[in-house]
C-alpha cells in the first residue's frame, strides 16, 4: 500500500517520468503556520547537482493544493505536488523489455502483469521521496522543539568521500552507504508494545525508501558480542537518563527519554553503466544491459534529509496516540 500511518497518515502517489508525484497529509493538527520557504531547506538537501548525484535537476518547487488557508493548517487533508520537468523518457525505451539487475523491474513486471510504468522505475523511483521529504516539512512543524539530524557516516566503506566516489564514477560503478540518526529531546514513554514499538515503526518507514537494506539501533549487531554487564544501561537519576546509552534510547520498545540513535545501510545504487546480463522478457533468452539515463553514482549522499522526514512523521504519528504535543 501506498499509505502510512494512523492518527498522521500520508499517502504518496505517481511515477518518475509521469505528470507529478505528491502526497496526502492527513491528521494535521489546525494552526500550524506553513508557507511555500518551510519547504525550501529540506528540498535543497535532496537535490541533485553536486558530485556523486544524478544529473536529472527538478525544480521541486511544492504546490500546495489543499489543507492551508491564510498560511496555517486547516485540519483538513493537505495536498502537495510537484512537478516532473526534466524527464528522458526515450533513455528507457530500449530496456522496456530487459529488466535491470537490482532494480525493481522483473518484480514489477511480475506483479503488475506488464502494466507497470517501466520509465526511470515508475512508482518503485526514488523520485518519490521528495514527496516524503514534503511530509516530513510538515511533522517537523508540529514536532517543534525535538531535533532529528541524519549524517553520513561513511560511503562505500570509507571515511574518505571524495577518492571513492571519483574512483566509482571513473569506472562507471556506484557505491553504498552508512547513515546515522539521532533524536534529542524525544520525551520519554514513545511507542507502543508490540507490534508498534519505536523500533518496529521507525524500521517500517525506513525500509520504504528506496535502497535502504539494512537497520540498527545503538550498538545494533555489535550487541551480540557484549556481555549483559557490558551492555546494559545503568541508570543514574529519576528521569531515567543512563550513564551509557548502547541501547539507543529505546527499552521495551518505547523510548527512554535518552537521545535515539539509529543507523541505516544503503546499497550501491542499481543503476550503473558496467554491462550486466539479464533476461529478455519477450524471447526469454539471456540477454546483456547497460543502464542508460541519469543516475546517482551513490544514493546515500541524498538520503539524510530522508530519514529525517520519515522519522518525524512516525513521532508525530505515535505521539499523537500516547501523548499531547507540546
Amino acid at each position: 500500500m501506498n499509505t502510512f500511518g494512523r492518527n498522521f497518515r500520508i499517502s504518496i502517489f505517481g511515477e518518475s517520468h509521469g505528470e507529478r508525484v505528491g502526497v496526502v497529509i492527513d491528521g494535521c493538527p489546525p494552526g500550524i503556520s506553513i508557507s511555500d520557504n518551510d519547504f525550501t531547506p529540506d528540498l535543497n538537501r535532496r537535490k541533485s547537482g553536486f558530485n556523486g548525484t544524478t544529473g536529472r535537476k527538478e525544480a521541486d518547487f511544492p504546490l500546495i493544493r489543499s489543507g492551508i488557508f491564510n498560511g496555517k493548517t486547516t485540519g483538513t487533508p493537505i495536498l502537495v505536488v510537484f512537478e516532473n520537468k526534466d524527464i528522458r523518457s526515450g533513455d528507457y525505451e530500449k530496456m522496456k523489455d530487459t529488466p535491470r539487475p537490482g532494480h525493481a523491474d522483473m518484480v514489477a513486471w511480475q506483479k503488475f502483469k506488464d502494466f507497470h510504468d517501466y520509465r526511470g522505475g515508475g512508482h518503485f523511483s526514488g523520485r518519490l521521496t521528495v514527496a516524503l521529504v514534503a511530509a516530513g516539512v510538515i511533522a517537523k512543524k508540529i514536532l517543534k522543539t525535538i531535533k532529528i539530524e541524519a549524517t553520513i557516516l561513511e560511503i562505500g566503506g570509507s571515511k574518505d568521500f571524495d577518492r571513492v566516489l571519483e574512483k566509482a564514477i571513473s569506472e562507471g560503478d556506484s557505491l553504498g552507504g552508512i547513515i546515522e540518526c539521532r533524536i534529542r529531546d524525544l520525551p520519554p514513554g514513545v511507542g507502543d508494545p508490540f507490534f508498534d514499538s519505536l523500533e518496529s515503526v521507525l524500521s517500517h518507514i525506513m525500509f520504504s525508501i528506496p535502497g535502504i537494506k539494512a537497520i540498527e539501533f545503538g550498538e545494533g549487531f555489535n550487541c551480540s558480542k557484549m556481555s549483559g554487564s557490558e551492555y546494559n544501561d545503568e541508570i543514574i537519576n529519576i528521569e531515567g537518563k543512563t550513564k551509557t546509552n548502547h541501547s539507543g534510547g529505546i527499552n521495551g520498545g518505547i523510548s527512554n527519554g535518552n537521545e535515539i540513535v539509529f543507523r541505516v545501510a544503503v546499497r550501491p545504487t542499481a543503476s550503473i553503466k558496467k554491462p550486466l546480463m539479464t533476461v529478455d522478457l519477450t524471447t526469454g533468452k539471456p540477454a546483456e544491459v547497460i543502464t542508460g539515463g541519469r543516475h546517482d553514482a551513490c544514493i546515500a549522499l541524498r538520503i539524510p534529509v530522508i530519514v529525517e522526514a520519515v522519522t518525524a512523521i512516525v513521532l508525530v504519528d505515535l505521539m499523537s496516540r500516547t501523548c499531547k504535543h507540546t
